[in-house]
């Protein structure tokens, strides 16, 4: 302690901004990686909107105040012998804020590879399938139909109208989606 109380008030302003700002961050990075890390835990009334997108994250928060306060401190320190004070607090705040806009463009970028590949019966329609088990005549039982949506083939139960069956192998064309989960084809 007797080191912090040598030091020059405004370099020991930074460090006792550094020092547990430091270590409230790696806690905060051991939660993330251990699942720990759910929500900040601080609630707050503002709701930040980056560029109209969906955001999960808001501007206004613990972790954003620690990504502030950990570029700030850790500025000032680095650079405390090498520029003035009123300089050094202009780029303290100017790092700490790149700090929290860096955050900001990681998540953003980590949102673009999340995908949804949950399959729709209503992508089907319109399509071409081909007949897997042969589908029994006007609407008297099911066969089955593969059909390729985004690139996965699903195995699907089909009926048709016509009063021909329609055997394995054939080409079919989706129509229309009866009871949710049963497509009606007809040959092409």
């Amino acid at each position: 302690m007797e080191y912090f109380d040598s030091l020059d008030p405004f370099l020991r302003i930074f460090w006792y901004i550094a020092i547990p700002t430091s270590i409230i961050f790696l806690i905060q990075t051991i939660m993330t990686f251990f699942g720990g890390d759910s929500a900040d835990g601080i609630d707050t009334d503002f709701d930040g909107d980056l560029e109209n997108g969906d955001s999960h994250f808001q501007l206004f928060s613990f972790r954003n105040l620690i990504n502030f306060l950990l570029g700030f401190s850790w500025t000032g320190i680095s650079f405390y012998n090498s520029i003035n004070p009123a300089l050094l607090t202009i780029l303290s705040v100017a790092i700490g804020a790149l700090f929290v806009y860096m955050f900001f463009a990681i998540i953003r970028e980590l949102q673009k590879l999340a995908e949804d590949n949950s399959f729709s019966y209503e992508e089907t329609l319109n399509k071409s399938a081909e007949v897997y088990l042969t589908i029994p005549g006007a609407k008297s039982g099911r066969g089955k139909i593969l059909v390729s949506v985004r690139g996965s083939m699903h195995e699907l139960d089909a009926m048709t109208e016509n009063e021909t069956k329609i055997s394995s192998g054939a080409t079919v064309k989706i129509v229309k989606i009866l009871n949710e989960n049963i497509l009606l084809v007809e040959t092409l």
